[in-house]
C-alpha cells in the first residue's frame, strides 16, 4: 500500500478533551504558541487501558497511529475500522517476526515512524516461591525481551531518519511504559518487578548509545490506573466494557496465582499485591485519559525527561523508596570511607604523633650532647693527669 501523509492536526481549541494538563515549560511542550506537527505513532498494547486511551488521544490531536493488538487475545476484525488515520494490526512482542511485520507495515502505510510506544505487559501476582519456570519466563519474555525486540527492530528506521533530520530535530522517540515496580520491590510481584528493573536499565543504557542520532526515550511510570474512560472521540474503538468486541480486563494483564499454604494467610506479605489490586478495583487514583494526554505531549515535546511518573501514588512511593536508600547509604557509608569528622581526628592524631616523635628526638639529642660533653671533660682530665 502506498504511503499516506498524515493530515494536518486540528486547532488546539477543537481538541475533544479540553484537557489543560501540560508538561513543564523546560520540555518545550506543544501549545498554542508552539503548535505540534503531525506525528506517526506505533502503539504496542493498544487494547489495554492506557494503550487504548493513548491511541484515541493521538487521533484526536490529528496524529496517525498504528494500533497493535495482542495475538491470541484480539482479532484483526476487532482492530480494523477504528479511524481513517488508524492502522490496526496484531503482534506478539515475544516473537520477533511479528514485531518486524508491524514496523514494515507501518512504514509502507505512513512512510515513516516518529514515536514507538510499548504499553504491553504481563505479570503474575504471587509469592516468589510459588512462581514456576513458566511464570518467570512468560513475564521476562513479554516485559523485557518484548521491549528489546521492539527497540532492535525499529532502531534501524530511526537511524535512517536521522540522516534527513534538521538541526535540533528528533529522529525518533521511544515511550516505554514501565511501572513503579521498576523502582521499588513489591511483595507478591517479585519477578514482575525484576522485569521492570531490567527494562529500566536497558533504556537508560541505550540512551547513551542513540542520543547522537537524535533518538530520545522516556520511561513512563504510572501509578494505579482506572479503567478506560470515554474520550468523546468519534471512532469505532470501544470506550467501555459494555462493548462485546473488546473486553478490558479488570486487573489488566495480571494473573492472580493461588497462594500455597505457607503464604495463604490474611496478613501474609506475599498477598500484599493481590489485596491492593482487589481493594483498588474501580478506585484507582490515576486517570488513563489524563495520563494519555501527558504521554501524547511527551511524543511532541522537544526535551523529554528520562522518566515521567504519573499520579501521586507513583510520586510518593518512588520518592519514599529513594529517600530510604539515601538514608541507608548515609548510615553505613563509614564502612566504605571515613567521614569528615573521622578524617579530622585522624589528621589531628597524626600531628600529635609527629610532635611526640619530635620531642623524643629532641630529648635523645640532648642526652647525646650531654654524653659528648662528659666525654670531653674526661679526656681533658686524663690529659692533665698525663702532663702531671
Amino acid at each position: 500500500m502506498a504511503a499516506q501523509s498524515p493530515q494536518s492536526p486540528p486547532s488546539p481549541s477543537s481538541h475533544p478533551s479540553g484537557n489543560r494538563l501540560s508538561l513543564p515549560p523546560n520540555t518545550d511542550p506543544p501549545s498554542e504558541t508552539n503548535p505540534p506537527t503531525p506525528k506517526v505513532w506505533i502503539v504496542f498494547g493498544a487494547t489495554g487501558h492506557i494503550g487504548r486511551s493513548l491511541v484515541k488521544k493521538a487521533l484526536s490531536h490529528g496524529d496517525s497511529v498504528t494500533a497493535v493488538g495482542r495475538t491470541h487475545e484480539n482479532s484483526l476484525p476487532q482492530m480494523q475500522g477504528w479511524h481513517e488515520r488508524c492502522l490496526g494490526l496484531l503482534c506478539d512482542v515475544r516473537v520477533r517476526d511479528t514485531v518486524a511485520a508491524v514496523v514494515k507495515s507501518s512504514i509502507e502505510r505512513w512512510g515513516r515512524i516518529d514515536i514507538v510506544v510499548n504499553a504491553t505487559g504481563y505479570g503474575v501476582i504471587g509469592a516468589c516461591e510459588d512462581q514456576d519456570d513458566s511464570d518467570l519466563r512468560s513475564q521476562f519474555e513479554t516485559n523485557f525481551m518484548g521491549t528489546l525486540n521492539i527497540i532492535q527492530l525499529s532502531l534501524p528506521q530511526f537511524r535512517a531518519q536521522a540522516a534527513d533530520r534538521k538541526e535540533g530535530e528528533n529522529a525518533g522517540r521511544y515511550l516505554i511504559f514501565s511501572s513503579t515496580s521498576g523502582a521499588l520491590g513489591v511483595p507478591g510481584l517479585g519477578p514482575y518487578c525484576a522485569t521492570k528493573y531490567a527494562t529500566e536499565g536497558l533504556i537508560e543504557s541505550m540512551l547513551y548509545e542513540v542520543d547522537a542520532f537524535g533518538i530520545k526515550a522516556t520511561l513512563v511510570q504510572p501509578g494505579h490506573m482506572r479503567l478506560d474512560e470515554s474520550t468523546g472521540l468519534d471512532d469505532k474503538a470501544p470506550d467501555s466494557l459494555d462493548e462485546k468486541d473488546v473486553k478490558l480486563k479488570t486487573y489488566g494483564h495480571f494473573f492472580v496465582k493461588p497462594p500455597s499454604k505457607p503464604y495463604n494467610t490474611p496478613t501474609a506479605p506475599a498477598g500484599h499485591a493481590r489485596r491492593i489490586v482487589q481493594w483498588l478495583s474501580g478506585r484507582q487514583p490515576v486517570s488513563a485519559v489524563k495520563g494519555a494526554e501527558l504521554v501524547w505531549q511527551l511524543g511532541h515535546c522537544r526535551f523529554p525527561p528520562l522518566r515521567l511518573l504519573l499520579g501521586s501514588f507513583a510520586v510518593e512511593s518512588v520518592r519514599d523508596r529513594l529517600r530510604s536508600v539515601i538514608e541507608e547509604i548515609e548510615d553505613w557509608k563509614h564502612l566504605s570511607f571515613p567521614t569528615g569528622e573521622e578524617t579530622a581526628k585522624d589528621k589531628k592524631g597524626a600531628k600529635g604523633d609527629k610532635n611526640e616523635s619530635d620531642d623524643r628526638d629532641g630529648e635523645e639529642g640532648d642526652e647525646a650532647m650531654d654524653e659528648d660533653a662528659n666525654a670531653d671533660t674526661l679526656m681533658r682530665e686524663d690529659g692533665d693527669e698525663d702532663e702531671a
